[in-house]
């Protein structure tokens, strides 16, 4: 049972929760005092922490059922649990359906509009696999809907969007696209041969890198008016200066002719960056509430 359970969570890539939880949680405490003028309650984080695993786990289930074939083909993923046999497609069918369920259950314990969106999340969930089949704006696809993890954690708490909302979502849909972009490159040639749509694949490795950096540029704009937009102070500038720092080694350490340190630039890096912005943001929230 152990070595099942620790096969599931290989599956899923629970480590790579770090990239959008401290984002939902950043969302909810930067909702709850801008809305409410307070945090959120334990129960209200432990209802959004249980939407999240839920949302992850029933995502990456799809796309590793929807991808096998593709998977199996690929000598970077054929030793994934499905293609390899250690998960049969029907265990990780019933593992979908059951983290489908933990997300329904804990959205409905939160505000009315988070069950009002929850369709739509869904239908993003199980579209994505898809996008790579027939459109090299898959990473953005995925970067939209990485970032309602962080727009249903301010909907979690607030039962409103607004425009601080949306501009906090644009920015972690772009982060995420980004560095999926990044990632992406070291499939170039597997994608270009087997007609999967990237956008590595269609535009190379150079130009790829420079959209990326486009992408986080933005996105750095973004988190920035953040800091005009609410009553956020120094400490979150200082989170985002780190942030930047995060970015631009980032882009530093990955060129086309160097892709030996892609794995540090899109997991620790970028999981670095997501617990630094939540860390400050949560300080200096707490600091200027008290």
């Amino acid at each position: 049972m152990l070595r099942k359970i620790k096969v599931f969570l290989e599956m899923i890539k629970i480590e790579h929760t770090l990239f959008a939880l401290p984002f939902a949680f950043m969302g909810a405490i930067l909702g709850s005092m801008i809305v409410k003028h307070q945090l959120p309650s334990w129960a209200q984080v432990g209802w959004i922490l249980l939407a999240m695993v839920g949302a992850r786990s029933a995502a990456m289930g799809l796309n590793r059922v929807i991808d096998k074939v593709i998977d199996g083909k690929n000598p970077r993923t054929a030793m994934r649990a499905i293609p390899a046999g250690l998960i049969s497609s029907k265990e990780a069918i019933v593992f979908i359906i059951v983290s489908f369920v933990m997300l329904f259950v804990a959205a409905s314990q939160l505000e009315p509009l988070a069950m009002k969106l929850l369709p739509i999340a869904v239908v993003m969930l199980v579209l994505y696999s898809y996008t790579k089949r027939f459109t090299w704006l898959c990473h953005v696809f995925l970067g939209f809907t990485i970032a309602l993890a962080p727009l249903g954690g301010w909907v979690a708490v607030t039962g409103m969007v607004d425009t601080t909302a949306f501009i906090f979502f644009i920015s972690i849909a772009l982060w995420t696209a980004g560095f999926d972009i990044i990632y992406a490159c070291q499939d170039i040639d597997f994608d270009r041969k087997e007609g999967v749509y990237s956008i590595p694949a269609r535009f190379g490795i150079a130009r790829s890198l420079l959209i990326a950096r486009y992408m986080h540029i933005v996105t750095a704009i973004g988190l920035l008016s953040l800091f005009f937009m609410t009553d956020l102070s120094w400490w979150y500038f200082a989170g985002l200066i780190i942030s930047y720092i995060l970015l631009f080694y980032e882009h530093r350490i990955v060129t086309p002719e160097d892709l030996s340190k892609l794995q540090t630039a899109f997991f620790t890096l970028n999981g670095t960056l997501s617990i630094v912005m939540f860390v400050f943001t949560l300080v200096d929230l707490v600091v200027h509430s008290g």
